[in-house]
Order: structure tokens, then sequence, then C-alpha cells
């Protein structure tokens, strides 16, 4: 059977070259929405964290109708921490459209995203979007898209791709660089065309790969995934299995079936070969398993999702103001969430550790953990967590760790900085090429020498440097890698900053905190350039004497603090060092509080 009423696509890209922006579009083409409807932008980005952020975290199903055939439409992430998503979600479809901006041409999640993709089997419309920027370099794009496309060793068909050139903030598309276009029909013509319509067999026992699992306080799990073979419908009794693990397998009966119309899941009685629909009844049903016929129990494959190359540690919160913000708060509840998100993240981990009170969760980089963290935080728990780590590898007796390959967008005037500071960072370079008056330079760097690196980038370049990183490969050790050059501002005692202790303590470096804010002893107050961990005291007031008022003294003048994100404090977090998060505030500390313990840890330490 062949389904030509439908089309399956999914839309791969590098992150903020335009996916979201697009597909708000095509739903508004393909009349999704009222010709009067006022819809807010990236419609897609459903997710606070995505809406502030600008970013695509979690892949998304919706759908559009063109001609009376159904697209259904996945958007995924485009930021190289969230590749997990990606890989599950090519499992739904059976094409991509591959987005490229027209100015910035590919970059390493392109790549990424691309090889995946073409791995598959899958077949690709490229799309070269924002067209209609000042610097856009098209010809030039569709050079190095099609070297990409060679490197990463496409068949002919696939080599041969159809190319659209459109501005998805203006809904135009056309099938030539320097046409403007009118509308997106171009587009939609070229998917009808060109994407393979779903095929198989509607009446073959059922089979359904499960991509992606959500999760409703009402009814439990919702599993999504493409129907495969057969037909499912509500109250049918079917079993599940794994690829992986012939030894996990349960069954139950479908509650709900839903299919993507629009933005909204639209309540089904039956769905058939090719669709992508929700259902819910499945109490343990997890991503990868494949839904069946009891009596016909087969699994589909599933890719096997890269593994994770960076750790942290989550903890109870121990600190002196434990407990005053957060909702849930005990190692049980703390638990119970990071397991939770194991349902919908395929690419984390977690792990129990010897100790109760403290976990090891296992992600794909830095924003892919910083993501969990503030969303846990949103939700109102409260935690410390340790410096992020690389996970390691022995091979042969030789230790191994990953590796990025990096690619940095700069002004030319910033390059010699750039370079700078990859030396210490065992950064190597391995290109560098012009693109108008910027330069592009790409290094492969073990990822430990990334840590600390985008404040300093970003400050290197005056903000206007581009940076981007996805896993290479494992690696021999590079040696040890110098960490941040600053120290620690160390609060010597608990109670409250005052204007006078912070004035003092400003002199020493940079604070990350005004008057009024509560601290206690052993809590980082700020850095010091000096690279030494020094202790203040920022509580301290001026005492009144017999010739002076404590407030005669002139007004006295502060440096607004620097206040540190959450991705800035998991960068600057020094191995003795704790990063405690709470609904309210971000905290960094020192493991150990006592100031003399601390010394007399440093001491030994010196001497051994």
């Amino acid at each position: 059977m062949k389904r030509d009423d439908l089309r399956n696509i999914a839309i791969i890209a590098h992150v903020d070259h335009g996916k979201t922006t697009l597909v708000d579009e095509m739903l508004r083409q393909g009349g999704t929405f009222r010709e009067n409807q006022v819809v807010q932008e990236r419609v897609m980005d459903s997710n606070d964290l995505e809406r502030e952020r600008g970013i695509t975290i979690l892949a998304k199903n919706t759908s559009c109708t063109y001609n009376g055939v159904k697209i259904n439409i996945v958007d995924t992430p485009g930021h190289a921490d969230f590749g997990g998503e990606v890989e599950r979600v090519l499992k739904m479809v059976d094409g991509v459209l591959l987005l490229v901006d027209a100015a910035e041409g590919p970059m390493p999640q392109t790549r990424f995203v691309l090889e995946k993709a073409l791995g598959q089997g899958l077949m690709v419309i490229i799309l070269v979007n924002k067209i209609d920027k000042p610097d856009a370099r098209v010809d030039e794009v569709v050079d190095e898209i099609l070297e990409l496309f060679l490197e990463l060793g496409a068949t002919d068909e696939q080599f041969n791709s159809p190319t659209i050139f459109c501005s998805g903030r203006q809904g135009t598309a056309s099938y030539a660089p320097h046409t403007e276009g009118t509308d997106l029909s171009p587009l939609f013509d070229t998917i009808i065309r060109y994407i393979p319509a779903p095929q198989g067999d509607e009446n073959a026992p059922l089979a359904v790969l499960v991509s992606s699992v959500e999760y409703s306080s009402f009814v439990g799990r919702i599993a999504v995934g493409r129907i495969d073979a057969g037909q499912i419908r509500q109250g049918m009794e079917v079993a599940w299995c794994d690829y992986h693990d012939p030894e996990v397998s349960g069954g139950g009966k479908v509650t709900a079936l839903y299919q993507y119309q629009g933005l909204k899941k639209e309540p089904v009685q039956t769905a058939t070969v090719g669709d992508i629909v929700a259902f819910s009844g499945l109490e343990d049903i997890t991503i990868g398993n494949t839904v069946c016929d009891p009596q016909n129990i087969r699994a589909i494959p599933f890719v096997k999702i890269s593994e994770p190359t960076m750790e942290m540690t989550f903890s109870v919160n121990d600190g002196p103001f434990a407990g005053q913000e957060g909702k849930w708060v005990t190692s049980r509840q703390i638990r119970e969430r990071l397991y939770r998100e194991l349902l919908k993240d395929v690419s984390l981990h977690v792990e129990d550790t010897d100790s109760a009170d403290s976990f090891r969760v296992l992600g794909r980089g830095e924003m892919h953990l910083s993501i969990l963290i503030e969303t846990m935080r949103r939700e109102g728990y409260e935690f410390q967590v340790g410096a992020p780590k690389v996970l390691l590898k022995e091979e042969n007796g030789k230790r191994l760790e990953p590796y990025e390959e990096l690619v940095v967008d700069v002004p030319e005037e910033y390059t010699g900085s750039v370079m700078e500071k990859m030396g210490p960072r065992k950064g190597e370079l391995q290109s560098m090429a012009p693109k108008g008056g910027r330069m592009e330079l790409k290094f492969i760097i073990p990822a430990r020498g990334l840590f600390g690196y985008r404040s300093e980038f970003l400050t290197d370049t005056r903000g206007e440097g581009i940076m981007a990183s996805v896993f290479h490969a494992y690696g021999p050790w590079k040696g040890e890698i110098s960490g941040r050059q600053s120290g620690s501002l160390i609060a010597f005692e608990t109670g409250e900053a005052v204007a006078y202790g912070l004035y003092g303590a400003q002199e020493r470096g940079t604070l990350f905190l005004s008057p009024g804010e509560k601290v206690y002893a052993g809590m980082v107050v700020g850095s010091s350039p000096k690279g030494d961990d020094m202790t203040v005291n920022v509580c301290k007031r001026k005492h009144l004497t017999n010739t002076r008022a404590s407030g005669s003294d002139d007004a006295l003048r502060l440096i607004p603090p620097h206040r540190m994100s959450l991705e800035e404090s998991l960068e600057f977090l020094a191995e003795d060092e704790l990063l405690e998060v709470t609904p309210g505030h971000i905290r960094i500390r020192k493991r150990q509080l006592d100031h003399g313990l601390r010394m007399r840890e440093a001491s030994k330490k010196k001497n051994s």
C-alpha cells in the first residue's frame, strides 16, 4: 500500500538557522491558522526555556495540508547537545529538509544531522534560508553544501538533491537563487514530488516504533511513533518489545489514540501504515520499544543513540540556606525527577552512587545538562551540582578522552586572540578560511579544553564571534589542561552583604552580589584575577567612633556586580566548589565551608 495522501518529513539544521520560523510559515500557508488568527513567533517552541533562549530543545510534531496531501513535520533541535533528539526522530520520516543559513553556510551541527540522515538512506531537500540577508553568499554556500555531501559519502541520488532558496521570515521560496518567490509553493511542490510516500502492508500484523515519549499527569506516558505495518485502533490489545534488549517486554491496551493536526493532537479511532500517532495506555513503554500484535511479536531495528561525553554529580543541598526556597528538596524527590527525565531524553543517563544523597548524571554537553538544571529549578527543586567532567575510556591500556570539532567564525582582527587561547587548551588548527570580512577557523580540541572558554571567547571577540562544536571522536589523553585563571573571593562570615564590606572587597576582584543579599561563610561572592582564592568579609560594617558617625563619609561608589548566568556559573566552578541551585538563587560555594579546615586541606595538598 502506498500512501499518496501523506508525506513524513523532518527539518534538520544547525542552531539558529531558521527551522522553527520556517515551520511557522509552513503552518500558516498550509491552512493551520485562520486568516485573521494572531499567532506568536516560533509557535513550535512551546517550552518557556525554548522561547527565552531562542533555541529548540525538544523535537516536536505538527502537520499541515497542501493540495489534499497531509505533510507531517518534525521540528528538530539544532544544538549539538540535543543530537539524541535528532537521531531518534529520523526513524519516523521518509525525507528531510536540510536548512542552511545563506550567510553562515554549513556548520558543525549541519554536518552531524546530515550524516545521520544520509546514513539512514533518507531523501534530502536542500533549503538555503535567509537569502534576503545583506551578507548572504548563496552561490558559495551551495558549493559548500555539495562538498559536505561528497565528504559524507552521499549516494548519487542524495547528491543530486533538489535545492530551494527561501526566506523563512518572509514566507517565500523559489527554484533559482536570485529569483524572488511569492510564497512557499515551490517548497511544498518539491516535498510532494521528491519525498517518497510512505509504504507498507495495512493488513500485516501491527508494528510501531516508539521514537518519542511524552508524559501527562492525567494519562501517564504517551508514546509517539510511526506505524510501520498494520493498523492501530483505540481499545486494541497490544504487546511491546525492544530491539537491543530481548528480555524487555510488556503488553496492555491502547486507551487513547491521537494524530497530529496542526498544533493539536486530535483523537482518532484508527490509524494505518505511514501515520505518525500518539497513544496512551502502556505504562512502562519507552523510546526504542516496538509496539506490535501480541500474536506476532517482532522488534523494529532502532538506532543506538550516541553515548554521553560529560558527567555531573547532582546531590541534596546541604548548605546553610538549604530548604528555604525549594518545594522538592529530598534525595528521593530529586532521584524520582532525574529518572523521570529519562523517559523523554534518550541521551541522558542517570546512575546512583555510593551516597544516597547524590547521583551521577551523564549528558552530551554543558548545554544539555544546564537545560535540565534550569528546568528542575523552575519546577521548584532545590539541589547542588559539582563541576562538569568529561567521561574517559580505557582501550588497550590507554586512556582516551572525547574530542570536539570546534568551528569559530570571527572578524579578522580577533583571529590572533582566538589562536592564542587555543594553544594552552590543546586545540589543533585544522583549517583557516576567509568568509567575507570574517575568518572561519576549525579546531580539533579535547572537550575539557572548552570548559569555561565560551565567556572568554565572547569577551575576546567583543560579542561578535560565533562558536559551535560537535563531538568528533575519542582520542588519546592530552595531559593536563590548565583550568580557569581566576581565583574565588570567599565570604568570611554568614550575614548580609553591606556596602562598606563590598567596597573593601571590590578592590580584590569582580563581585557577584549587591548590598542587602544574604551570604554564608564559604560562599563564593566574586572572582579574583590573581588566580588564588581569597577570603573577604562582605558583611563588615563601619563602626561608630567618638569622632565620626558611621554614615558620615561620602557615599561609597560600588562597581555594579557581575551577575553570573547558570552556564557561566557551571563554567566557573572549580573542583573544590559546588553550585547551589534553588528556585530563587544560584550560588557558588566551596565544598568545605569552614575556613580553617579549608586552609588545612590546602596546606596538606601543597606539601604532598
